[in-house]
């Protein structure tokens, strides 16, 4: 088997070191919104901001990537964040909800970065092997999982005020990135070179195979994001489970979206990418369907790992499929608006779990999401059946 590349090796660890950030504030960041917010209703806003802070900076990082480089970009990305997850300790201490909701959000813009690492990782292999290095990137998450709800846990207690020790530990992470980072080396995609001259994104998303890509990603990102922001609020302040248990189902649910990957790249070559994206639509579907059936533990434990599975199945799935839709000098305005359309519809999901949850209940915040399950199958039909036109006017 070839051995990947350095790069993508750098990548996996920087990933399993930032995306905990992710990790810890999707965990405690509902628990201090709830403690610190002036209406109940406001606890989940942290979480959102964190995911808004992601998705308004998808479009300036590729961009600044294009002009300087990825290396310097996630050089910078890393040494800011240390300075943020600081703001976020200091924001706590003195017990301000604006000043959290902003750390959060700033936190939230390093990890328009860290959604670079796989593009970044495909550019430095050659097109057979991409499955398998966008697949080892994500393999970062599986230490994120258990790493980020670890560090909001132990440094709860470290400082004067809860979970501002966890911001501080987070700062060390970042500290760590930025050294690693200094080994990586600037990519340029392992592809035939083209004279072909850049297309409008106008011509480039006319293709049904661009809109599969990215409405797999979308659907996995913005369901996940919704289930999963409601889910510490549903389960320890509504339902009464306990700190513990909903740290446990949050960390599974977490190893659940980066475990699959371990066999991804085998599942695409064996099936290919369609079934494995509607494998994923049909572990959503049993997820909302056993999160529906009852609030007990073992409910919320089983389905949200089914929403990680699904999420792993539908973004890989997307993530392989998009760079079929470009061609090499097209990658970074078609990466941004990609990240754009995906982190902002993940954004507006999470800004919309807590309202839900609190207006409508648990059962009917799992009800909306079952219509994007149908928009999802719809692209992909529409994409196979353009192919098979394409196909047979080839011959």
């Amino acid at each position: 088997m070839t051995t990947l590349p350095r790069n993508v090796w750098i990548l996996t660890f920087c990933q399993a070191l930032m995306t905990s950030c992710a990790s810890l504030v999707i965990f405690s960041g509902s628990f201090i919104g709830n403690k610190l917010a002036p209406d109940e209703k406001l606890s989940t806003l942290p979480v959102a901001l964190f995911i808004i802070g992601t998705a308004t900076n998808t479009v300036p990082v590729a961009l600044l990537m294009q002009r300087f480089g990825r290396k310097m970009v996630f050089r910078i990305v890393t040494s800011i964040g240390m300075l943020f997850a600081a703001f976020g300790t200091a924001s706590i201490i003195n017990e301000s909800f604006l000043f959290f909701c902003i750390s959060v959000f700033l936190l939230g813009s390093t990890m328009a970065a860290v959604q670079q690492f796989r593009f970044a990782a495909i550019e430095s292999v050659t097109v057979d092997l991409i499955p398998r290095a966008a697949s080892q990137v994500l393999l970062g998450g599986i230490v994120s999982a258990v790493l980020g709800p670890e560090i909001a846990v132990f440094g709860k207690d470290l400082l004067a005020q809860e979970y501002a020790g966890s911001f501080t530990l987070l700062a060390g992470l970042y500290l760590v990135s930025f050294l690693l980072m200094d080994l990586f080396i600037n990519t340029v995609p392992k592809t035939d070179e083209t004279n072909q001259s850049s297309r409008p994104l106008s011509v480039i998303a006319a293709q049904p195979v661009f809109w599969t890509a990215v409405l797999g990603a979308v659907v996995g990102y913005s369901v996940m994001s919704f289930v999963m922001t409601a889910t510490p609020i549903s389960m320890h302040v509504m339902d009464g489970h306990s700190l513990e248990d909903t740290k446990w189902v949050i960390q599974s649910h977490i190893l659940a979206m980066y475990l699959p990957s371990l066999f991804t790249a085998w599942i695409i070559r064996k099936l290919g990418i369609t079934k494995m994206m509607l494998a994923g639509l049909l572990a959503y579907v049993v997820c909302i369907s056993l999160a529906y059936a009852d609030h007990a533990f073992m409910n919320y434990w089983i389905s949200l790992m089914l929403l990680g599975i699904g999420w792993n199945f539908l973004f890989i799935g997307g993530t392989t499929l998009l760079p079929t839709s470009y061609h090499p000098e097209e990658r970074f305005k078609v990466q941004a608006l990609n990240e754009f359309l995906v982190f902002g519809s993940q954004a507006l999901a999470s800004i919309g779990a807590g309202w839900v949850l609190f207006q409508w209940g648990w059962q009917n915040l799992l009800l909306i999401t079952l219509p994007l399950f149908g928009v999802q199958v719809v692209a992909i039909i529409i994409w196979k059946l353009s192919t098979n036109r394409l196909h047979q006017k080839s011959f």
